[in-house]
């Protein structure tokens, strides 16, 4: 067994349509163990998919980032954590319990279906855009981060005209190698424009989610005007930062993949299990699942003690052989929907079927109506996220 601990984390990807050839060594030899973070601190690392299922499951364990022990892969400056609020990931029960019941009601199948008729029309103007043009075009601009600003911020009622201002500042929050200062401006910046918009809302409440929680959240009392500033923030951030990538990155594998994307084009009835699978193939936010013991648990067979740091590693989770046979291949017949790629417990992700939604009416879309799309570069010179927080691609040109 090989003591990682010195070893540097996180573990750079040597083929960009895997995770980290370090995980399948670790699974096997050392599915439990500590590494240093660039913080200085140090965390278990879980590398299993039945290890970070009983983690995420834990009633003693804490995603609260101000516990001295959670593990932090940067230091934050002390005044500049007590300034933080705390938003529902980094919430406990039954606060975040609380607040959670809030929002479910604004994302449950039922809901989220009602938004497909005008999705349809957004992918559909993106993908008009995009024929519109000369190729080759970068479809991360023209397609993968288009569709889900304008959904996210329709549905929140953020006008569209600010989406440069939150995407820069929330690039700089999601990447690992962005200067302190820079991100705890970010930070500082985006809180300021919730505040205004929150504040707008509540003198004159439109027909939009952010809306209905001020209108809400005036009956129960739940949060006060700093919590909903967090709310809408983690709502837009979380609604599409996520989804974006996904569309750039499932593009790219299902062109990885003919045979896939053929039964796709075929049958577009598959797209539902093509999506479930493409989340559970690249498993972009790989460490959402940090957390901090709150009493001594054990995970397969090692004592993990109060106040330490744990990071379940979700694209590990999801290529775990003993869970999903050969995981380095795509196969939309797998039927993985127990995959990690949005969580597991009671932080499982709200929004799980709107960017589900989005995905599939993307994919069809766009294959339907460009059956010729390619990649126009190789993917060894393609930009991939290789520093941020959620994995993706900077720039993806594509042509027909």
């Amino acid at each position: 067994m090989t003591d990682r601990q010195n070893s540097a984390f996180p573990y750079p990807r040597t083929c960009p349509l895997r995770p980290p050839a370090e995980y399948a060594a670790l699974r096997a030899e050392q599915p439990i163990g500590k590494v240093t973070l660039a913080s200085g601190r140090t965390a278990w690392l879980l590398t299993r998919h039945e290890h970070i299922r009983q983690l995420l499951a834990s009633p003693h364990v804490s995603s609260n980032m101000a516990h001295p022990g959670y593990p932090l892969h940067w230091d934050i400056p002390a005044e500049v954590m007590e300034r933080m609020r705390p938003v529902m990931l980094a919430m406990d029960p039954p606060v975040h319990t609380a607040q959670r019941k809030m929002v479910i009601p604004e994302f449950t199948v039922k809901r989220v279906l009602q938004l497909r008729p005008r999705i349809q029309e957004i992918v559909d103007e993106r993908v008009s855009a995009m024929l519109a043009g000369e190729g080759p075009v970068d479809l991360v601009e023209a397609l993968a981060l288009s569709v889900p600003s304008l959904v996210t911020c329709e549905l929140l009622g953020v006008p569209y005209a600010d989406r440069d201002f939150f995407q820069d500042r929330t690039n700089k929050l999601v990447s690992v190698d962005a200067d302190p200062e820079e991100r705890n401006t970010a930070h500082q910046e985006l809180h300021a424009y919730f505040s205004e918009l929150v504040t707008a809302k509540g003198a004159d409440p439109g027909d939009d989610l952010l809306s209905r929680l001020v209108e809400k959240n005036r009956e129960t009392g739940t949060l006060d005007h700093e919590g909903l500033v967090g709310m809408a923030n983690v709502l837009l951030v979380g609604g599409h930062e996520t989804t974006a990538n996904m569309i750039s990155l499932g593009v790219l594998g299902l062109l990885e993949n003919p045979g896939q994307l053929a039964r796709l084009q075929a049958d577009p009835e598959l797209a539902p299990q093509v999506v479930d699978e493409l989340l559970r193939y690249f498993s972009i936010a790989d460490q959402v699942t940090s957390r901090v013991v709150t009493e001594d648990i054990e995970i397969g067979g090692v004592l993990i003690r109060a106040g330490e740091g744990v990071i379940g590693l979700s694209a590990s989770g999801n290529h775990d052989e003993a869970v999903y046979p050969d995981p380095g291949r795509l196969d939309i017949d797998r039927g993985g929907k127990q995959h990690l790629a949005f969580g597991h417990g009671i932080h499982q992700c709200i929004g799980q079927n709107l960017a589900k939604l989005e995905l599939e009416i993307v994919f069809t879309t766009l294959f339907a109506r460009i059956p010729g799309l390619k990649a126009a570069a190789p993917v060894e010179e393609l930009p991939f996220k290789d520093s941020m927080g959620v994995y993706g691609l900077h720039r993806f040109p594509v042509t027909w």
